[in-house]
């Protein structure tokens, strides 16, 4: 799985970097990224549930 926030969606709300810290995480202007776009295998159900309760629908998977 690979997934890609967009910075023009992101409000910085940080429920992603809350659900998995282990993918995302916030940038110094408090807006959310994905540390790395492949996802291990081990987080893919958390990164689904960051998708899905992302307020802004800013995350996709590609």
């Amino acid at each position: 799985m690979k997934v890609t926030v967009d910075d023009q969606r992101c409000r910085g709300h940080g429920v992603c970097t809350t659900l998995c810290p282990e993918v995302f995480s916030l940038t110094d202007d408090g807006y959310a990224e994905a540390i790395t776009s492949d996802v291990p295998t081990e987080f893919e159900a958390a990164t689904r549930e960051a998708i899905e309760c992302c307020p802004e629908q800013a995350i996709s998977k590609i």
